[in-house]
């Protein structure tokens, strides 16, 4: 392909669609697949799971798995056991979760930076194999290692991607991991500052290495017959995101205000009839601005403006009629 693609699977798709999309993207020469665990919807391994006995030679990452709801020495062996499926094309995608989520399971968000730098610091020793000794505030470890009783222990080549949004963990990113995997619903415009933040956190790194790697999912949806449906199936998207998750606003330049005025429609959770009474509150220019959407050339055109701005892979994220945007996307990047 002469633009990199990934796709993003989540909850969205049935798990026929989810598994149609990834042996798609591994037929159709994309990057990387990576299956979302979020919502307390579908769990992300799992599936993961099965797209890496089902392919070939697509990356699979997660996008992202959370640092709260698993332990890290669970996190380190299940993708330690992912690697085993599908060697050296396993990716931990990992991110801090999301607030009110967090505090409705027991889990609630407390110095997410600092819980991350000790949740991948334990990993990676994991990964390199290594007997792991660690009392941190967050994440304790007391003589633990993979102990493979049957087989020899080896170390594991697992990259991982931090779900990075706000500078601060964006420069954490840069420091110590292998790559930032932006979220959705961010303009091409955020790119510049997220950049710095990383370079800010690259130029801290202890072994030299001069660069990460940075994706993002872009939610996308084509009709190249009808445009607007296509935009409105955007629209949705984000005005759902906006009400129950509005730090999102924060980032994709959304005024307060409007926020509060969806709100007054629905808050967490929201049903479909709500989002319906709610979108005609968002204009077609912001979501234009944060997605990929309309015709097949409108959408190409935004995922090239978000890789010009420094996103070296798009990762895809379809709306609306899914198979029709992912196909003619997918034409579209090898034209």
């Amino acid at each position: 392909m002469k633009l990199p693609l990934g796709i993003h699977v989540g909850e969205r798709l049935s798990l026929e669609q989810t598994y149609w999309q990834a042996e798609l993207a591994d037929q159709n020469g994309f990057e990387s697949v990576w299956v979302a665990e979020g919502r307390l919807a579908r769990d992300g391994i799992v599936p993961a799971a099965i797209i890496a006995g089902r392919t070939s030679n697509v990356r699979i990452g997660t996008g992202v798995v959370n640092n709260k709801s698993r332990n890290a020495a669970l996190m380190a062996v299940t993708f330690k056991t992912l690697d085993e499926v599908a060697p050296g094309r396993i990716i931990l995608g990992i991110g801090a979760w999301w607030e009110p989520l967090a505090t409705k399971v027991g889990q609630p968000l407390s110095r997410p930076v600092a819980s991350m730098r000790e949740y991948i610091t334990v990993c990676q020793t994991f990964f390199r194999n290594e007997t792991v000794d660690f009392e941190g505030e967050f994440v304790q470890m007391r003589g633990v290692r993979f102990d493979s009783m049957y087989r020899e222990n080896k170390p594991v080549d697992i990259p991982i991607y931090i779900g990075a949004v706000g500078p601060k963990m964006l420069e954490l990113a840069g420091e110590i991991s292998d790559g930032v995997h932006m979220d959705f619903l961010l303009p091409p415009s955020y790119l510049t500052g997220a950049r710095e933040a990383i370079a800010r956190g690259v130029a801290k790194r202890a072994d030299g290495r001069a660069g990460i790697d940075l994706t993002q999912i872009v939610a996308c949806s084509v009709n190249d017959k009808d445009p607007q449906e296509a935009i409105d199936a955007c629209k949705a998207f984000l005005t759902l995101y906006l009400m129950q998750q509005p730090h999102i606003a924060e980032h994709c330049g959304v005024d307060r205000e409007l926020v509060d005025r969806l709100q007054e429609v629905a808050g967490w959770p929201a049903s479909p009839e709500d989002i319906k009474r709610a979108m005609p509150l968002v204009p077609n220019s912001l979501v234009q601005n944060v997605t990929a959407c309309g015709t097949t050339s409108d959408a190409f055109d935004k995922l090239m403006a978000y890789h010009e701005a420094g996103v070296r892979c798009p990762i895809i994220s379809t709306l609306g009629d899914k198979e029709q945007t992912l196909t003619r996307l997918a034409m579209a990047a090898k034209d």
